[in-house]
């Protein structure tokens, strides 16, 4: 199903670069447009996590770098039945983490400066936990694509503004399709974005309680990290914001910006996890 999901993303966004580039310039910028559509999806498939972990900064850390946390990691990957993913550390003073890779074997998990200062151990341990599950789910691929090609999108969506209004024909309607464009292409790669977050998030809650053994501890953590993501503002780039466990614009959120939530409610999330316990 993910394979599917993938395929059909990629399938989307070099429609999109199409559309656009047939806006910016005719049949010329639809060709263009398509080759380096089909070349970042490429890049994507093979490096799109090296890129989302350059954009952050990321320093991989192991056993001699971050002890604790690299054994916490591998402790919980055997109980998810994972081969050892790669530990990084991001720069960021909002708790945050995310993960990323093209599949188990080529997997890493990103913890922020922040989230170890803020979360307790068993706190911690769930948010890992959670993480192991998109990597075992297999969604980790399909979100990182989302990342770098909703990136690559909007990037080429605002080329749309060097182009004089009715630049491509006298009666300015291909300068009134670029506005439309300009306006539409990111607003599309969010929809893209959140249509293959949000179901995710909740299975991944579920999954990440029972590798860790302890609903609770996810469900604390969510509100912990919720709370640092209201107050702490965030490094981060609004096309990746889907890859983290928690939205790190969650202070931002605004009227129109909720429309367009990569993450379901909190309060949603952790009631289901609490649901866990009580079955229990």
């Amino acid at each position: 199903m993910n394979g599917f999901r993938t395929a059909a993303l990629m399938a989307a966004m070099i429609t999109l670069f199409a559309l656009l580039g047939n806006a910016l310039g005719g049949q010329n910028g639809l060709i263009i447009a398509f080759v380096i559509a089909v070349g970042m999806n490429a890049a994507s498939y093979w490096f799109s996590d090296k890129m989302v972990l350059r954009m952050y900064r990321g320093q991989e850390v192991g056993p001699h770098e971050a002890p604790e946390l690299v054994a916490m990691v591998d402790r919980l990957r055997q109980r998810a039945g994972l081969p050892m993913p790669k530990v990084y550390l991001l720069p960021s003073e909002q708790p945050n983490a995310f993960a990323t890779g093209r599949n188990p074997e080529h997997a890493a998990v990103a913890f922020t400066q922040g989230i170890l200062r803020a979360l307790p151990p068993e706190e911690l341990e769930g948010v890992t936990a959670h993480e192991l599950a998109h990597i075992k789910h297999r969604d980790i691929l399909t979100s990182t694509i989302a990342a770098t090609l909703a990136s690559a999108i909007t990037l080429l969506a605002r080329f749309a503004i060097f182009v004089p209004i009715g630049g491509r024909d006298s009666n300015g309607g291909g300068g009134l399709q670029a506005l439309l464009m300009l306006i539409l292409a990111p607003i599309a790669a969010m929809l893209i974005q959140m249509a293959i977050s949000r179901s995710r998030e909740f299975e991944a809650d579920r999954s990440g309680a029972e590798i860790s053994g302890n609903p609770n501890g996810l469900a604390n953590a969510l509100l912990r990290l919720q709370n640092g993501a209201e107050h702490i503002p965030a490094s981060a780039s609004p096309s990746t914001a889907h890859l983290f466990i928690i939205n790190p614009f969650a202070g931002r959120m605004g009227a129109i910006a909720s429309l367009f939530r990569t993450h379901p409610p909190t309060e949603e999330r952790v009631a289901r996890l609490r649901s866990m316990t009580n079955r229990g």
